[in-house]
């Protein structure tokens, strides 16, 4: 070796030594090449790597770790390293002061440089350890670097050694053996962990993600996550299996960030806004159409507009960019290896056809290929994991600001954005932007990719490549008109979907309406009408789906033949041999996955993009005014606006505020919390405020919990406040007491109970200032009473508290210090009850006016809006809102339960059944004629290839290119055809199992609702079907596809090379034992996720609803707490669950890798007897294999954890059913019953098994058209009575005759359409009037209209533009709510029937109304049978006999003035009332 030799006179070494290294049977380097290039190379790697590794350690700081063992082993050995090193070049220096001959430069400058590196590499491993990292990726590629250079050295030195023992220098081989061992001590020492940092979380954490402490091997390979799999291999995993998540994942980490970054942007804008509209500008004239100036503020505030928006992107670019950026680094890297299989190949098959080429470039050539497919895929799945760790923080950080808005967003905005809406934001727009995350990459990375294969295609098959490229270029817009198509059917069928699941949940809510009324089938039918036109479109779909399938798996055959067949063509000479057959092969089989990516991945970036511009629109919206709240005037904004107030409230007194509904008290409550846009003035509040709201809001939490509120238990004061709120008897009633779970939105307490509940937690919290927005509307009078003595009153507990009191109770004003009247906003009077009686002004009037009202100390508000707010009594009515889509987990309702363990055979055998059979077997038979084609195909040109050269070219070309083609085109038809008759079969077995679903719930007892969540039906209806509907077809028809994939690729390789047979099986047990062991933990994490994700939902709902409450009790920070705890619970589930399908994906790839390198080892051995033809099949199908193994082990995990929606949907067919609709002949006498007298022998019923009776042994005899009034406390059971009337609850013991027909033996549509309800809360359907009245449509319009007259109904009715088929919205919004309970008295009127049961069917509605439909029932029912369940007592005191029920049994019953005068029970209620 000479001096510092250039680089390029290196390389003409090279070609010098090239015949030494290449072309010989035993391979070696040259001395010169050895001491320069192999020494160089790691050293510069370190150099490179150091200052940007340096950087990246001093910004991401993990802690301390205390000097180990390990660490002092690698220190102490790096410096021995640098020892050996200087030993060297001091041997040099005195090789050349006593040596007659002078060494070569090289021996001094080598050793140097490597002492420096070693250096370098210790002070590296010291740096790590002050920066807390555990295990080094730099040092260890580093270390590997170096041992493998230095391994080539040990070779030729050991046959140097031996060949040539004269020329061995002792000192250098001794230095350079001990160097040697110390590098391989270096490398297995940077494979060890170190112990974790000080003070680092993992230590305090019961259960530490084990990620941050493990070795950097098993980083990349993600065997920290075994022990996980081991255990969901023995066992459901369940929840405390879990790690915690990794700090940089959580919320309170992520979510700032992104806040941060948007504040900064929003701050950005609004510095620009005020430069633009400041801007002195000379004012523009332009002239309008009207010829007039426009002002030039006006065209500044436009611009400003147009100027900019607070840019969402950037933000989320500046939070989640820089850690994203590494992945496209990985995805370069990967793209460049991707080409390397078909290069490798190409040299392979030039190998096989050179007989003279030695034996170990074969060899060469398979380790090789091991190699590089090996290091691809670990790159490949480092990328994925980057890719879906940024997916997953976007999607908290999005869930978290999306939360954080929504507690501070202003009334005005609540408006624009409902809370469905808000709910989406979170869950679908949220989940777009994580799908799009994981292939936004393939923007840039695509592009690349057909570059790179269009290259090697050119240098291998010349221009004729540009046909096949032509081909491709067709195929794209095919597929984007294709795509196009489908997404406008898409939209189309969401639609249909929107309106099926909009009815279900309405009619999932007004269940007992259906129920009462005998009208299930009237709906099944409304219902199935829908989906049939969903199904349409879906047929629609499916006809474009096989079409697109058609190209996508015709596509690379179909460039194949193009380009060969031009190539072929163009030149007699052009001979197809198998080199450029099946490289060419290959490489198109690469190019197939960029080019159906890029129409996914755009189509994806615009939906993203869509969501991001609903997620500006919402984080940009107005926010309260933080300075809203100190008492002097003020004027507000609201729907209404409050005008000019000059109030000033003195502390400690008591003031109420009384006025019509809609006169602004509410408003008023609303402003002095600050949550108005205020005009002007200012508002000044002294002290905290505790806030009681109209519509009581509950938590779904214990009862305990709803009081304390998050504050500390105080015992005994918490006693004081339950009692005086008058719920110590209700917490004796509950099951478990106060402990007992409160469903979603309360549903498991009477009105009064909630209302009760939400003014105990106002107490509970003992702030200085109480504002009380009516809470006594909703409870007994009695009751009523009592809280205002205990609580509001002079001598309540709040008595030293400043309290506002808006009240319709006028029985309380006498004892109030100052009284505010409101009219349309504006305060016209105050002062005290006696000056205000005195002046004779609005307030004496009002006063005058609700006299009426006194006489039964209104247990509601007069008619209007503050009716819809009421919250109805009773503990039977849980209606669940509309929004309440999510299951709440409780004692009350049964959880939706994350299943476990194998999906059953059965549940497929069911699936198959409502496919058909014979369909099934023509699928199956389709599929697998195009994968023998498939095969064939591929097999015929591998003999076109071998076909003999004659003169240069192949004689038989035309006939080999015509059976290709057509086999092409069979394969094509095979694929069409299996297509269509899947996504057929899945069409058939989704309509089946629809209607056997709905008719199974519909067929469910009222019981069943009550325990089950609407969330949970709606999710069976919306997510379970959609999945049948869509994603189970596709998926079963990509299983079957890869499957037949995976079995023809080992079919060829086994022709091919039939040794791999010894390999295969052990392969095939290890890849299925690989399956089996992540399917166990997979589908358990992700039925974890998935039960899991309901919480995030649900409280955010929940949150929504009481964001006043929140606001005014000062709670907002423990909320996002809980939010955020929420988030990190979900993303525990799923964290594991991404690194789960990464661990499969690294073990599986190494299964397909192995295969690979195992048929190019077999065809190297058998080289003399195969033909290079067959090599390049079966090679070039090995290729593939890897991806189509992992893709076959995705789907079959995926048709399982899918076919569980099957499961889930058939699971309702095994609930119990009530009694039958009808009975075929029916035994009743036409026109029953004809009398309407009802006798009940010792009845006695429960509402579950395990609860007690809740009415027993009554006996009451009715005759006809008597009318009885059914009084008693709240539980009394007044209501239970009328549902054992219908056989909603069937009775336990007992029974019940009408007209002396037992109803038990009776249909029940037969029993229930034949006696006529009014309902206690008023059920409107969406749809036509005419609808609500008359389902069947088996009244004439004169009859519906006459009923509407008897209603008084008609006027309002003719007056409406569509008269009878004026649409209703959902739950009957556009109504108010008493006209909705005169409606309900219209259908009562229509059907007529002898019987007439009233639910207190009077509670919402104001005086008049109330006369109305009393003297309506009096004149039209008079020869009926009228129960009435009455809370107003001077409704009944007119009737023939009252019942009196008290805890479920008959206390009296006789005529209402026998009552008074026994005194007993009745006399006491009458009392309270005021009536006596």
């Amino acid at each position: 070796g000479g001096a510092e030799i250039p680089f390029p006179l290196i390389i003409y070494f090279l070609d010098q030594d090239w015949n030494r290294t290449w072309y010989t049977d035993n391979p070696d380097f040259t001395q010169c090449f050895q001491n320069t290039v192999l020494v160089w190379l790691p050293c510069l790697y370190l150099w490179i790597c150091a200052p940007i590794y340096l950087m990246y350690l001093r910004s991401h700081d993990r802690g301390y770790i205390c000097m180990s063992h390990i660490n002092k082993a690698r220190t102490a050995v790096g410096l021995l390293l640098w020892i050996i090193c200087w030993s060297d070049v001091f041997f040099s220096f005195w090789e050349r002061s006593h040596s007659s001959s002078v060494p070569a430069p090289v021996h001094l400058v080598s050793p140097t440089l490597l002492g420096f590196t070693m250096l370098l590499a210790t002070f590296l491993i010291q740096y790590e350890r002050m920066k807390g990292v555990q295990s080094s990726g730099v040092m260890l590629i580093y270390w590997l670097l170096a041992l493998l250079c230095a391994t080539v050295t040990f070779r030729s030195k050991i046959f140097q050694a031996l060949d040539q023992p004269s020329t061995v220098c002792v000192w250098r081989y001794t230095t350079f053996y001990i160097y040697y061992a110390l590098l391989l001590a270096s490398l297995l020492l940077s494979c060890l962990t170190d112990q974790p940092p000080l003070f680092s979380e993992a230590i305090k954490d019961s259960n530490p993600c084990p990620e941050p402490g493990a070795n950097f091997l098993s980083r990349i390979t993600f065997w920290w996550i075994t022990r996980m799999m081991v255990t969901g291999y023995r066992r459901p995993l369940e929840e405390k299996d879990l790690w915690s998540l990794n700090s940089e994942d959580r919320s309170h980490t992520v979510v700032p960030q992104l806040v941060c970054h948007w504040n900064t942007e929003c701050q950005k804008v609004k510095r620009t806004e005020q430069k633009m509209l400041y801007s002195p500008k000379k004012a523009m004239h332009s002239e309008g159409k009207e010829g007039r100036a426009v002002e030039e503020s006006e065209i500044l505030i436009v611009k400003a507009q147009k100027t900019k928006e607070s840019s969402l992107f950037w933000a989320l670019c500046r939070t989640f960019g820089p850690y994203f950026f590494i992945s496209c680094l990985y995805k370069i890297i990967q793209d460049v290896l991707m080409f390397v299989g078909p290069e490798i190949l190409r040299l392979l098959i030039r190998f096989v056809n050179n007989s003279s080429a030695p034996y170990w470039h074969g060899y060469f050539y398979a380790a090789l290929l091991f190699i590089c497919t090996c290091v691809q895929s670990l790159i490949l799945q480092k990328y994925f994991h980057v890719c879906f760790v940024s997916g997953m923080r976007l999607r908290t950080a999005i869930i978290g600001a999306v939360y954080r808005k929504a507690l501070v967003i202003s009334s005005a905005a609540r408006r624009t954005s409902t809370v469905g809406e808000m709910v989406n934001l979170m869950s679908v727009d949220a989940q777009r932007f994580m799908d799009l995350i994981t292939y936004i990459n393939m923007i840039w990375s695509a592009p690349l990719q057909v570059v790179l294969a269009l290259y090697f295609l050119w240098q291998n098959l010349g221009p004729s490549v540009l046909a096949g490229v032509a081909v491709m270029v067709l195929m794209v817009p095919i597929n984007a008109v294709i795509a196009m198509k489908t997404k406008t059917y898409q939209v189309a069928q969401m639609k249909s979907k929107d309106n099926r699941i909009k009815l279900m949940n309405e009619m999932l809510n007004g269940i007992k309406v259906l129920k009462l009324y005998a009208w299930e089938l009237a709906f099944k039918d409304k219902v199935s009408k829908i989906r049939e036109s969903e199904l349409r479109v879906l047929k629609k779909t499916a006809y474009l789906g096989a079409m697109s399938s058609f190209t996508w798996i015709c596509a690379p055959f179909l460039v194949a033949l193009s380009t060969f067949t031009v190539y072929v063509l163009i030149d007699e000479k052009n001979v197809l041999d198998a080199q450029k057959a099946f490289v060419s092969l290959a490489l198109f089989n690469i190019l197939r996955f960029p080019l159906n990516m890029l129409p996914m991945v755009i189509s994806s970036m615009v939906q993203a993009s869509v969501s991001l511009k609903r997620l500006r629109v919402f984080l940009s919206h107005e926010e309260l005014q933080e300075d809203g709240v100190v008492h002097e005037a003020g004027n507000y904004t609201f729907p209404l606006r409050l005008v000019s107030l000059n109030v000033c409230i003195p502390e400690g007194s008591l003031v109420a505020v009384v006025g019509h509904v809609g006169s602004g008290k509410s408003s008023l409550l609303s402003a002095l919390l600050g949550e108005m846009d205020k005009l002007e003035g200012t508002v000044a509040v002294k002290g905290s405020v505790a806030y009681v709201p109209q519509q009581a809001w509950i938590q779904n939490a214990t009862l305990k919990d709803n009081i304390m509120f998050g504050q500390e238990r105080r015992q005994t004061w918490y006693q004081r406040v339950v009692e005086a709120c008058a719920l110590q008897p209700d917490l004796e009633i509950l099951p478990a007491g106060d402990d007992t779970e409160i469903g979603e939105k309360g549903v498991n307490l009477s009105g009064g109970q909630k209302q009760r509940v939400s003014l105990a937690r106002a107490v509970y919290c003992d702030r200085a200032v109480y504002l009380l927005d009516d809470p006594l509307s909703a409870v007994d009078a009695h009751v009523g009473k009592h809280i205002f003595e205990q609580v509001v009153g002079p001598q309540g507990l709040l008595k030293n508290k400043t309290r506002v009191l808006v009240t319709h109770g006028l029985s309380y004003l006498p004892q109030t210090d100052l009284i505010l009247v409101m009219v349309e906003g504006e305060i016209t009077e105050m002062g005290s009850y006696q000056h205000l009686m005195a002046t004779e002004g609005a307030f004496a009037e009002f006063q005058r006016t609700a006299f009426l009202f006194t006489a039964t100390c209104v247990s509601s508000s007069p008619v209007g809006s503050s009716v819809s707010k009421l919250c109805q009594k009773n503990e039977e009515d849980k209606v669940l809102g509309e929004k309440a889509k999510q299951p709440e987990v409780g004692k009350l309702t049964e959880p939706d339960k994350a299943s476990t363990g194998l999906v059953k055979l059965s549940v497929f055998g069911s699936y198959l059944k409502a496919i058909g059979v014979i369909l099934s077997c023509i699928s199956l038979l389709l599929f697998l004629t195009q994968n023998l084609v498939s095969l064939f195909s591929n097999y015929w040109l591998s003999l076109w290839t071998d076909d003999p050269v004659v003169n240069g070219t192949q004689p038989n070309r035309l006939m080999r290119l015509g059976v290709y083609g057509a086999l092409g085109l069979s394969q094509g038809v095979s694929v069409f055809g299996y297509s269509l008759s899947t996504s057929i079969g899945g069409i058939l077995a989704s309509r089946c199992l629809h209607q056997s679903m709905l008719y199974d719930v519909l067929r469910s007892p009222m019981s069943f609702f009550e325990r089950t969540p609407s969330g949970n039906l709606v999710n069976r209806f919306a997510k379970e079907m959609d999945t049948i509907d869509t994603v189970i077809p596709s998926i079963i028809k990509m299983f079957m596809g890869s499957m037949f994939n995976v079995m023809g690729s080992c079919i060829i390789i086994l022709i091919a090379t039939p040794l791999v047979a010894i390999i295969i099986p052990v392969l095939g047990l290890l890849y299925f034992f690989v399956q089996r062991f992540y399917v166990a933990s997979s589908r358990q994490l992700k039925r974890l996720e998935s039960v899991s994700r309901s919480p995030i939902y649900t409280h955010f709902n929940e949150t929504l609803l009481g964001t006043s409450v929140i606001r005014a009790f000062g709670e907002q920070e423990r909320f996002i707490r809980e939010s955020d705890q929420c988030v990190d619970h979900n993303q525990k589930a799923y964290y594991p669950s991404i690194v789960a399908n990464r661990w499969l994906a690294v073990r599986l790839e190494f299964v397909g890798n192995c295969i690979v390198s195992f048929a190019a080892l077999f065809a190297v051995i058998a080289r003399e007897s195969l033909s290079p033809g067959i090599m390049g099949l079966s090679i070039s199908y090995a290729l593939q294999l890897t991806s189509s193994l992992t893709w076959l082990v995705r789907m079959s995990s995926e048709v399982e954890t899918n076919i569980v929606a099957v499961e889930r949907v058939k699971e309702y067919s095994d609930t119990e059913k009530e009694a039958e609709w009808t009975h075929e002949p029916s035994s009743l006498p036409t026109g029953w019953p004809t009398e309407g007298c009802i006798e009940i022998r010792g009845l006695g019923l429960r509402y579950r098994h395990d609860l007690d009776l809740a009415i027993r042994n009554i006996t009451i005899k009715i005759h006809q058209g008597e009318k009885v009034g059914i009084v008693g406390r709240t539980g009394a059971g007044k209501s239970s009575l009328t549902l054992a009337l219908f056989r909603i609850i069937e009775a336990s013991e007992g029974q019940i005759f009408i007209d002396g027909v037992d109803i038990a033996q009776l249909g029940l549509h037969e029993l229930r359409s034949r006696i006529t309800i009014i309902p206690q809360d008023p059920v409107l359907f969406s749809g036509s009037l005419r609808m609500n009245l008359d389902p069947f449509e088996s009244f004439s319009d004169e009859e519906v209209w006459r009923s509407l007259e008897y209603s008084h109904l008609k006027s309002f009715v003719s007056g409406l533009p569509n008269k009878l088929s004026h649409e209703c919205s959902e739950g009957g919004e556009n109504l108010s709510v008493g006209q909705r309970q005169l409606l309900c008295l219209a259908r009562a009127l229509l059907r007529k029937t002898k019987i007439l049961v009233l639910d207190e069917a009077t509670a919402a509605v104001d005086m008049e109304t109330d006369n109305l439909i009393q003297s309506t029932i009096r004149s039209q029912f008079e020869d009926c049978t009228v129960l009435t369940i009455a809370h107003r007592l001077n409704t009944i005191m007119d009737y023939t006999r009252v019942l009196v029920l008290d805890k479920g049994e008959m206390a009296e019953f006789d005529s209402p003035s026998n009552l008074l005068a026994q005194r007993g029970a009745f006399y006491k209620m009458a009392k309270d009332a005021g009536l006596v």
